[in-house]
């Protein structure tokens, strides 16, 4: 069974790839568009289901609390260039210029979380929990995707 460190992981893998790819577009293209919009669905997912499960445990966890409001309050960080993004004409230098920023926020963000909260955290819990937390996070994203795509 997958532990919640690994599917998070795994997840911020894929977010890396599509940030690469994104960066690579040009241009308010449907292929720029139709990118931004699967990163933003996926990246709101994953955030919301990691707060619903990990950091929800975390946050229970005094020794933790600290990591734990630290990495939500980023994630208020990205989705406020999301939210400025959605707001740019895709076509404007404007654009890439935010979109960069927000690609450099995020890859700092994702590579805080597996360097040093995952770790706190991992030290913290049984790998029972880890594993449990990971069925949580499953459970969670599914519903939030779906519920962005309705």
């Amino acid at each position: 069974m997958t532990d919640i460190f690994d599917k998070l992981k795994q997840d911020h893998e894929r977010h890396r790839e599509m940030l690469t790819k994104i960066a690579d577009t040009s241009g308010d293209s449907n292929t720029r568009r139709e990118m931004f919009d699967a990163f933003v669905n996926e990246v709101t997912a994953h955030a919301n289901a990691e707060e619903q499960s990990l950091y929800a445990e975390m946050l229970e966890r005094p020794p933790l609390q600290d990591k734990g409001r630290h990495s939500v309050a980023e994630h208020k960080e990205i989705d406020d260039y999301i939210e400025e993004l959605e707001k740019t004409d895709m076509s404007s230098p404007g654009w890439i210029a935010t979109f960069k920023k927000l690609k450099d926020r995020y890859e700092h963000h994702i590579e805080e979380e597996e360097e040093e909260i995952f770790k706190a955290a991992e030290k913290k819990m049984t790998g029972e929990k880890a594993a449990d937390l990971g069925e949580r996070f499953d459970d969670r994203k599914e519903a939030e995707l779906e519920e962005l795509r309705a």
